[in-house]
């Protein structure tokens, strides 16, 4: 097999005598692709406790979660088949500046943003209502 020319790799991982190394490949994944933007567990206790209780008024009927390299976002809706009434996102590009977290209307309009998950989400105290045009 001294014929066949040695296989490079993408990222020239070499040895000294010339042949390759081993690489975790949770690590290089890592290294990759970073992972995504989650809620954490307290922040996910306080947005289902809203949730919830809106629930139990009969404003809200589901709910999804979706988790990006970007930003986690908690989308609620009146109906499973409609464009969320209201979505709280988690953005921690934005966390130095603005806040991190904010509560998003259906017409894309920003509510409230700040810095605390629980001065956000007092928006919901509040009685707001979906007005048809």
């Amino acid at each position: 097999m001294a014929d066949q020319p040695e296989l490079q790799h993408s990222d020239g991982r070499t040895s000294e005598n010339g042949t390759a190394t081993v690489v975790d490949l949770r690590e290089y994944r890592q290294s990759r692709d970073p992972p995504p933007v989650t809620f954490h567990r307290r922040e996910l206790d306080q947005i289902l406790w809203i949730y919830g209780r809106m629930v139990g008024e009969g404003e809200w009927r589901d709910y999804a979660i979706d988790h990006t390299r970007d930003k986690a976002v908690f989308s609620v809706f009146k109906r499973a088949g409609d464009v969320p009434l209201y979505r709280i996102e988690k953005d921690p590009k934005l966390a130095s500046r603005q806040g991190a977290f904010s509560v998003v209307n259906a017409g894309g309009m920003v509510l409230k943003r700040g810095h605390e998950l629980t001065q956000v989400l007092k928006v919901f105290d509040k009685v707001l209502k979906l007005v048809d045009k």
